[in-house]
């Protein structure tokens, strides 16, 4: 959805929208899509609209291209509250396999090692959980963005070297199971910026003497805006009167994370 200001009012008219002043833009992000492939996206249907370049577009926090979910663009003027719109607490559901890990701690690698998991009940996984709620030091995974002595990890991870990662502060806010079907666990998670839920499952896997990675992320809510209030791509082309197929980007984008041609 398109917000006023305020973040209260949807923004519905065609012939009230000014992406150089700014609009606060709610979507859903797709499956297999970067966060810079969907501002990019956003950036060229703007472009279109507006016959202009030059308006300026940003996202509110980052999404891995195996998650989906809330993303906030700003465009122009907007985006100066991007920093404002990225202190909003974090929800997520999140979908961990456990006995397993990968060296990223989701599905973006084959599984590196595995546990027992004869030995996981779900009072031990409600048990677990609980330790977790709070401020705590949390290390980032080795494939993410945290600069190391001026370089991305991943960069480090992708030519096979191992380099320190200081821990951050974040604060779980809620955390909760949903779902007990071994050897899957669903968890709904409110967290600070900065938290990284793939570590969070790392560590999971962890404290249940086994191992754990993400197969499913889902981010349902940024601050006050949940996923129900978010329109998808596609939605918002619709509403600039672009009526573009969006299979083909989504077929490209997943061919790219995966290496597979969609036929």
């Amino acid at each position: 959805m398109m917000y006023d200001a305020d973040l209260s009012t949807f923004n519905c008219q065609l012939s009230t929208f000014n992406f150089s002043e700014g609009e606060i833009l709610c979507i859903d992000k797709p499956l297999y899509w970067t966060s810079f492939t969907l501002v990019g996206r956003v950036r060229w249907a703007v472009s279109r609209y507006t016959g202009t370049k030059k308006v300026k577009v940003g996202h509110a926090g980052t999404l891995d291209p195996l998650a989906t979910g809330v993303m906030i663009i700003c465009t122009g003027k907007a985006t100066k509250r991007i920093e404002e719109l990225q202190a909003g607490t974090k929800e997520y559901e999140a979908t961990l396999c456990l006995g397993a890990v990968t060296p990223s701690f989701d599905m973006e690698h084959p599984v590196s090692e595995t546990f027992p998991t004869e030995h996981i009940t779900r009072d031990m996984v409600e048990s677990v959980l609980k330790r977790f709620d709070g401020e705590q030091q949390q290390v980032p995974p080795m494939f993410s963005a945290v600069k190391v002595d001026g370089r991305r990890a991943y960069k480090y991870a992708r030519g096979g070297e191992s380099v320190e990662i200081k821990p951050k502060t974040i604060t779980i806010e809620h955390i909760e199971l949903l779902d007990f079907s071994m050897p899957y666990i669903k968890i709904r998670v409110a967290c600070s910026k900065g938290t990284y839920i793939r570590a969070l499952a790392r560590d999971i896997g962890v404290a249940l003497e086994s191992g754990a990675y993400l197969t499913e992320l889902r981010r349902t809510r940024v601050g006050n805006i949940s996923i129900d209030k978010c329109m998808t791509f596609r939605q918002f082309k619709e509403m600039l009167g672009q009526n573009d197929d969006d299979l083909a980007l989504h077929d490209k984008a997943k061919q790219e994370r995966t290496g597979k041609v969609i036929v």
